[in-house]
């Protein structure tokens, strides 16, 4: 595996601790090697040292496996120094890669890795192209993949530049775009809650759900990443690949196979079947906000103009909600409202599907609205789990209903906590199992759909953001644009 950008945070925070969990597992080859690649000037020793640190602290190991870690895992981890837009380290990486192949036994498989800003992905493909290094060496035994981090383009046109550049190097069936979402335990369970139990699936429609929410919260602002977050926003960070692509895992067909390319087909025709929205009536569909100062995990915290490397005057949003329908015969007025922010009142992710009310009340001393109606929460992170909501009577001599929930956590159920999200999808890659991926064409999609709200955000500039104190749940905006149609949010 061959890591571009390798001194960078995603190397040391996910992708090597991910790797050593793997290899712990025993789910890797004992030859396995990584070459890290990067400008920062690293020997091999001090890369290995690095690396033992990070898997230290984000695997919390024990002394003695810390140690165990620098006799077996590290000795496959290397380190080449250079500009990587240029074609001389791509040469002393043939070089290096023959010699694994010799000494370790790696026979000629090859997964590289662009964890580099986006910025550097073309030169990067272009220099793999050019140094021969796109291809197996024998297609009969051999294998080479590549796997792209997001964000894949920053709008349609970029996406589909950044495609070609890709494509004109590797062949689809190569190119592995990751989400880390839909690598979570949680994610890949609603695909098996739908399609393996059959009490969910016959209700899976517009006759007996009212609207779907979807929501990804953070109580973290943007950190250190402030030049980043100037040019990305959240809609570009969260909402057109987690959130649609969580978007399209519920309102699926059942694919015909768990293969690949029939799981994404499904994905994508949900994606083609979203109703667009018009540039001219994107407020009535969208609400954009911006966090104030505020106070998070009880500490006081700077509002998003304050943050270091953000403009004084800027009009990033960093909070997001939306309504969408999907125009097929599954989800016809169904809506599905999305929302997504930073600084909120805390870290969650979670699916609610809300049921219609029953159409005939029988309990009349029992005010309807005073039921509440059935609800299954899918619980992403941070306790991953299921949840479901329905009404009982409460002990007593009269007729008293109560919402109960019955809840599935995966510690409690399994005995252990759920693998991250990138063991998960690097070993899938290594397999060869692209059915946790994007494909071209449903990242060209979402771009399809993303790029009038952000025409029509950009020509407003700052009229139309609201604002929202940092460390609540979001702008009385939102609120107000879900209780228009009758609606709240879910308290998550």
């Amino acid at each position: 595996m061959v890591i571009f950008g390798a001194s960078g945070d995603l190397t040391e925070r996910k992708i090597v601790p991910a790797l050593y969990y793997l290899s712990r597992e025993r789910l890797l080859p004992p030859g396995f090697s990584v070459i890290g690649c990067g400008r920062t000037p690293f020997t091999d020793d001090q890369f290995r040292a690095k690396m033992q640190e990070a898997v230290a602290e984000h695997l919390q190991l024990p002394a003695e496996e810390k140690a165990a870690f620098a006799s077996g895992f590290g000795k496959g981890i290397f380190y080449l120094t250079g500009d990587f837009s240029q074609a001389a380290p791509y040469e002393q990486m043939k070089a290096l890669l023959d010699r694994l192949d010799h000494e370790r036994g790696t026979c000629g498989n090859r997964l590289f890795y662009l964890a580099t800003p986006p910025s550097f992905f073309p030169v990067t493909i272009r220099q793999l192209g050019a140094a021969g290094l796109a291809r197996p060496k024998d297609p009969s035994c051999n294998w080479t993949r590549i796997v792209i981090e997001k964000p894949f383009g920053r709008d349609l046109t970029s996406a589909r530049d950044l495609d070609q550049t890709v494509t004109e190097v590797f062949n689809e069936n190569q190119v592995y775009r990751i989400d880390h979402y839909l690598g979570k335990e949680t994610v890949q369970n609603l695909l098996v809650l739908r399609f393996a139990n059959g009490v969910f699936e016959p209700i899976w429609n517009r006759r007996y759900i009212d609207h779907v929410q979807i929501s990804v919260a953070e109580d973290l602002g943007v950190e250190n990443r402030g030049s980043y977050y100037e040019e990305a926003g959240l809609l570009r960070d969260m909402i057109q690949n987690h959130v649609m692509q969580l978007l399209s895992l519920v309102a699926m067909e059942p694919p015909a196979t768990f293969l690949a390319t029939a799981v994404r087909d499904e994905k994508a025709k949900v994606l083609r079947a979203i109703r667009a929205i018009p540039v001219e009536r994107v407020p009535e569909f969208a609400v954009r906000a911006q966090y104030a100062e505020g106070f998070a995990r009880g500490l006081k915290v700077p509002a998003y103009r304050a943050e270091p490397k953000v403009a004084r005057d800027s009009v990033t949003e960093t909070y997001a909600a939306f309504k969408f329908y999907i125009d097929n015969w599954r989800w016809a007025d169904v809506p599905f409202y999305l929302r997504s922010g930073k600084r909120l009142a805390k870290r969650a992710s979670e699916i609610s599907i809300q049921f219609r009310r029953v159409p005939h009340l029988l309990f009349r001393d029992t005010p309807s609205e005073q039921i509440d109606p059935n609800l299954l929460a899918i619980h992403i992170q941070p306790d991953e789990g299921i949840s479901l909501r329905f009404s009982a009577k409460a002990p007593g001599p009269t007729m008293q209903i109560r919402p109960v929930v019955m809840d599935f956590r995966y510690g409690e159920s399994f005995g252990a906590s759920p693998p991250t999200a990138y063991e998960t999808l690097l070993l899938d890659c290594m397999l060869g199992d692209a059915t946790l991926f994007n494909r071209e064409d449903a990242v060209e999609l979402s771009w399809e759909l993303m790029d009038p709200i952000l025409t029509r955000w950009k020509e407003d500039g700052a009229k139309g953001l609201a604002f929202y104190e940092a460390g609540t749940w979001g702008p009385a905006e939102a609120d107000k644009f879900i209780k228009a149609d009758g609606r709240r949010w879910q308290r998550l």
